[in-house]
Parts: structure tokens; sequence; C-alpha cells
């Protein structure tokens, strides 16, 4: 995958006879005053890459934007609807059908894309959502994070860490300065993300490390292959 353009640089002739394709879901949002508005996209691209890398998948090209409204008061982000989202996907999947590629694994790298869970369940058997919350607490544990997944929302040690190790240019100085915590978010969905960060950061991202992103991204890449097994039990 080009590192430069987040794309995947197959021919027709190699992408042949694949019958998984894999679908990368970012996000253009804030992550705080250090990561770039398509860190989502960027962690996205680069799971589903490395995915690509070690089992035999057709890697597509990202969703770049997608539910992002709960960080609406932030310059730069930008939204489309679930419904859009939904139908994006599901065009997606009719189309590698038509194609000759039978299942989808959609890769979400944003935690506000709900809805992909449920264009997932009514696929029935032909798609799967990946990674999922106990593929996430797995390689969390293997890669030592500290802080809890309340605590780590968003911008923080995980996704911090990821860069580090697959993309450190793209993180600019403060994040070992910018912590924030703020695990009581219970309105987030009704008063979005601004009540609870003027920063636009909730985590601890001064924890974060090269050495935990590439723990982190083994950890994901291992954790597919049980995915990969359920779908061709199809």
């Amino acid at each position: 995958m080009s590192e430069r353009y987040l794309m995947p640089l197959t021919t027709s002739a190699e992408a042949a006879g694949a019958t998984v394709a894999v679908l990368p879901v970012g996000s253009l949002e804030q992550h705080g005053p250090y990561l770039p508005l398509i860190t989502d996209t960027v962690i996205a691209c680069t799971v589903a890459s490395a995915i690509a890398a070690a089992y035999p998948v057709q890697l597509l090209p990202p969703v770049t934007i997608s539910c992002s409204h709960e960080h609406a008061a932030w310059p730069g982000t930008v939204s489309i609807s679930a419904r859009t989202l939904y139908s994006v996907v599901q065009d997606i999947a009719e189309s590698l059908r038509r194609s000759g590629v039978p299942r989808l694994v959609v890769v979400n790298g944003h935690g506000g894309n709900y809805v992909l869970g449920n264009v997932v369940q009514e696929a029935m058997g032909s798609m799967a959502l990946f990674p999922t919350v106990d593929d996430w607490l797995a390689a969390r544990t293997r890669a030592g994070i500290v802080t809890s997944m309340d605590t780590d929302m968003h911008g923080g040690e995980v996704e911090t860490s990821i860069l580090l190790h697959a993309h450190p240019d793209l993180v600019r100085p403060g994040y070992e300065t910018s912590d924030h915590v703020a695990d009581d978010r219970r309105h987030l969905l009704t008063l979005g993300m601004a009540p609870y960060t003027s920063s636009g950061v909730v985590g601890r991202a001064s924890l974060a490390s090269a050495r935990k992103g590439e723990d982190l991204l083994a950890g994901l890449v291992d954790a597919f292959a049980g995915h990969l097994a359920a779908l061709e039990q199809q």
C-alpha cells in the first residue's frame, strides 16, 4: 500500500481469485492538536494493509468520511449520514459479489460508525466487522496498554501508538502533555464531545510508544484469522 495515497496498488490480475475483500472505513474528524483529521482512515488502512500482507484477501481503498457527528464542534470534521454509510457499504458488497468476491470484511477505524454493525448483522454470514471489542482487548493486553478502553476513547494511547509505529511523521509535538480523562460521557450521543473535552482529546497519549503500536498491529493481524475462518464456513 502506498503510504502517501493510502491506496492499494493491486492490479486486476493480482486481484483475481480472491474470495474475501477487506474495506477500510475511516473518518475525517478532529483528533486533538497533534494527530491529523485522517487519523482513523490511516489506522484503518494500516490494519487492512497488514491483513492483506498476511492473508489471501483483496485490499480495497478506504471510505474516508463517515459518521463523526459527535466531533462537529471542531473545525475540519466532516460527516455523512448513517444511512449513507450503510448504503455505500452495501453497494460495495453487492458490486464485489457481481465480480466474484462473495465476502467482505469491514475494517472500522472509527468507533462512532455504529451502523456498520447492522450492515454486517443483516448480511448473515457474508460480511464481518473487524476489529471487535474482544480483538481490541486482546491486542491491548499484548501491547501492554495501560489505559482502559473507557479512558482511551479518542486521540489517546492506542491511536497515538499505532501512528508512532506506522506513520511517525503524522504525529505532531504535544501528545506528551495533552492527557485528558473524561470517563463519564453518558450524554455523548446527545451532546457530542464538546462538553467532555476542550482539546478534543479523551485519553492518555503521553503513554503511547511505537513499540506498543507495533504489538497492537501484530495482535490485530493474528486476531483476523478467526474472522476469516468464520467467513469461510459459510
